[in-house]
Formats: C-alpha cells, sequence, structure tokens
C-alpha cells in the first residue's frame, strides 16, 4: 500500500517505510527530523520539469502528463518501490511541497496504484 505525505508533518507509525521522492531535500529540515528511511531523488521529476512546473497551479495538468511521461522511463525505480512494499506493507511517499494535492508524490502515487 503507498500512501502519500508531507515531509514536515509528524512521522508516524501507520506511515511504514518513509521514502522522500523530492529532487532536493527539504528546506529547514534536519535529516533527523525528517525520519526518512530512504531518499530516491532519482525518481523526482527532471530539474527542467521541476523549475518548468515551479508549483503553478496553472501548470498542474501539463506536470503530471509531463512527469507521467517521465516516470514510463523509471522502470527500475519504480520495482524498487514495489519491493518495497512487498518487504514493508506501507511505503509513504514523502514530498515538502507546500500544495498537498498538486505535487510530484501524488503523481508517483497514482502512477503506483495508490
Amino acid at each position: 500500500m503507498f500512501k502519500v505525505k508531507r515531509v514536515y508533518l509528524p512521522a508516524d507509525p501507520e506511515d511504514g517505510f518513509r521514502v522522500l521522492v523530492d529532487r532536493l531535500w527539504p528546506r529547514g529540515l534536519s535529516k533527523s527530523k525528517a525520519h526518512v528511511d530512504l531518499w530516491m531523488k532519482e525518481i523526482a521529476p527532471s530539474d527542467g520539469l521541476r523549475k518548468w512546473f515551479g508549483h503553478d497551479p496553472e501548470r498542474w495538468i501539463g506536470f503530471e502528463k509531463r512527469y507521467r511521461e517521465e516516470l514510463r522511463g523509471k522502470g527500475g525505480e519504480k520495482k524498487s518501490l514495489r519491493g518495497l512494499e512487498r518487504d514493508h506493507g506501507t511505503v509513504t511517499l514523502l514530498f515538502g511541497a507546500k500544495d498537498e494535492k498538486r505535487n510530484n508524490a501524488v503523481v508517483l502515487g497514482k502512477a503506483m496504484g495508490r
């Protein structure tokens, strides 16, 4: 089972295995407070796509489409996430964005069948 959660929220035992799926480490958050089990920056959107989106809600539909296209080329990373799900049961995809409905972890969670 995959869940999506903002990394700045407190960790919870129900989170299971916590995976940060952002290319950049969240601003102002220490590694000890983040409680991240694995940082998979390679599954995050490319720098070009991330910068183009800029968390602009008007670009959300385009971002979602483009990131899904990028994810098609990341079969190995998605397979690794499936393995974590198999091993841990629950995998929480962590993100740093303020917008909890429009971010890369939401797209990735949908792609993983969340």
